[in-house]
């Protein structure tokens, strides 16, 4: 209805693109640019050019970092995401090989290592993670919320259900994700200075 009340009233091609845009930053549509995952901090952060849209605290893998097949570590380097998987999903829904099983499991359910929610599968750009989308290294929901801010994962990084769901949001194939050792603050673009913050 909006789009055809812009066309209706023959607004400029330029000021429609505008209004279209404001529009769905308003609504909370993708602006994302980058994702920026450290290993160290156990934090993500989605990234909108020089702009921190947001952190979440994570889980990677509880043995290491590396890319090697079989290893259960989590790669490092620069990936993009190949696919998303999850449209719609009510949070904690189980997925088995991308795809929904019909069971829903609740944050720390016991006993349980399931992958919930959303799923984002990476691929490497890099030799040194060029096995991570074989390995299925994904970006996911877990139930073992407890863990979330420390390595327990089987390789790929873990969230929280709501944290997921909201990055899944924002997250378009083909963005690129930087997996570092480097602390987040490190990772982060800097804020630049003005002629308001100078100290003289």
């Amino acid at each position: 209805m909006f789009m055809r009340w812009l066309i209706a009233h023959k607004l400029p091609a330029s000021l429609i693109l505008a209004m279209v845009l404001i529009a769905l930053r308003q609504l909370g549509a993708s602006t994302a640019a980058e994702i920026v995952v450290s290993i160290p901090d156990q934090t993500l952060a989605l990234l909108d050019g020089d702009r921190v849209i947001t952190r979440y605290r994570i889980s990677t893998s509880k043995f290491g970092n590396g890319d090697n097949v079989g290893s259960y570590r989590t790669s490092l380097g620069t990936l993009f995401v190949s696919g998303k998987f999850g449209d719609h999903l009510p949070a904690g829904t189980v997925i088995k090989n991308r795809a929904p099983t019909r069971e829903i499991i609740g944050a720390d359910a016991p006993n349980r290592d399931a992958i919930i929610s959303r799923v984002i599968w990476l691929r490497g750009m890099e030799r040194q993670n060029s096995a991570s989308h074989d390995r299925c290294i994904y970006i996911h929901g877990t139930p073992e919320e407890r863990h979330i801010g420390k390595p327990f994962s089987f390789g790929c990084i873990r969230m929280r259900s709501r944290d997921v769901i909201a990055l899944y949001d924002r997250a378009h194939v083909g963005l690129h994700v930087t997996i570092s050792e480097k602390s987040i603050d490190a990772l982060l673009p800097q804020e630049k200075p003005t002629l308001l913050s100078r100290v003289d």
